[in-house]
């Protein structure tokens, strides 16, 4: 890959940078440090003639006449105010401070050579296996008509997705993309985009509410059966529950744990007791009547959808055409127009509740 150089015309009103290839006079600046201009071309010049080793063998890679190339970093060494190296007819050495400006030249340099390699990489078609990990029910209940559309828009990208419950280790098992819900882990190595919030809420059957009571305070639910999402620890997760601002929060009496959120609900259908779901995947229901909010007016904590990915420098075309299909899924007009309807749906059970409570 080829690094285009521009080049570059230094003031006519400060000739003595440029008198000499071999002495280059330090010429006092009249600015502060923190004024300094310099032209990142330059640095990148400046490593290139290191790597070579010559002013000759760099001018005739990159296109340039030796005496231009000599001229500018006599320009960047006047501009930096020290010598970068000592140079004589038999080779180049370094000065200490010309180790310390090679070091951030060569950061330059990469970072150039980055972008030009990812515009190169996004302008190929995007090919071969993408892996990616997504909660079963996630997969089901929101993507698979992505991953459908996915599929026919990329024909030569092969699809392999994994819809286990556990958090998958991108890194060691070789998966490009994992769909997450909740907090993520501390890991320095993962990159991660969030992709939606979701409000949830408490919800039960009419058949549960009138064969146990329906809870009119939190501690109310110390009495009831939870049919809760298991952790990674396969216990029982507290629940947090807010409102303006009371806080409550215990654990209560569970009868089911599942890893399945979908079948968390399936079970608060059939009457078997009170569980916490995204409102958002629980609106049909609740227009059907199979369910209804428990404590309406108060709040648990949103959950957030997250991809996460390996946080290389370089993403594959592959991961990062999915991420982009990710992206216009949840920021289509659809999504967030489910969304504001869920939303608009829990105020209106929050209002109600309240004029209920006034009411009484």
């Amino acid at each position: 890959m080829q690094v285009r150089w521009l080049q570059c015309s230094y003031p006519k009103n400060n000739p003595e940078v440029f008198k000499t290839d071999n002495i280059v006079p330090l010429v006092k600046l009249k600015t502060s440090p923190a004024m300094i201009s310099i032209e990142p071309n330059d640095l990148l010049l400046f490593a290139r003639v290191v790597e070579d080793g010559s002013f000759t063998r760099a001018g005739e890679r990159l296109g340039l006449p030796k005496s231009t190339v000599s001229r500018r970093l006599a320009g960047l060494e006047a501009q930096l105010g020290e010598r970068l190296m000592l140079r004589t007819t038999r080779k180049l050495t370094l000065t200490d401070f010309g180790h310390n400006v090679l070091e951030h030249a060569r950061q330059v340099m990469s970072e150039v050579q980055a972008a030009a390699e990812l515009a190169q990489h996004r302008q190929a078609e995007p090919s071969g296996q993408l892996r990616i990990s997504i909660p079963n029910d996630f997969a089901n209940v929101v993507l698979g008509q992505l991953l459908a559309d996915f599929t026919v828009k990329y024909p030569r990208i092969a699809l392999q997705v994994d819809v286990s419950p556990r958090r998958v280790d991108l890194i060691s098992e070789n998966f490009d993309l994992a769909i997450r819900m909740g907090t993520l882990d501390d890991d320095a190595g993962i990159a991660a985009r969030r992709l939606a919030v979701f409000s949830s809420s408490l919800y039960a059957s009419p058949l549960y509410l009138r064969q146990h009571g329906t809870p009119h305070e939190p501690g109310d639910l110390m009495r009831h059966a939870a049919l809760q999402l298991a952790a990674p620890q396969r216990e029982a997760r507290p629940w947090l529950l807010t409102r303006e601002h009371a806080t409550w929060q215990d654990t209560p009496p569970c009868r089911t744990t599942a890893n399945s959120p979908e079948l968390l609900l399936r079970l608060a259908q059939a009457g078997a007791g009170i569980t916490a779901v995204a409102d958002h995947f629980v609106e049909p229901y609740v227009a059907s009547g199979e369910l209804k909010p428990v404590l309406p007016d108060w709040c648990l904590p949103p959950i957030e959808a997250w991809a996460v990915f390996p946080g290389r420098r370089l993403m594959p075309a592959r991961t990062r055409a999915f991420l982009d299909a990710l992206d216009a899924e949840f920021s289509a007009p659809r999504c967030q127009a489910a969304r504001a309807r869920a939303a608009q749906s829990r105020q209106e059970r929050i209002e109600a509740a309240r004029l209920e409570k006034r009411e009484a």
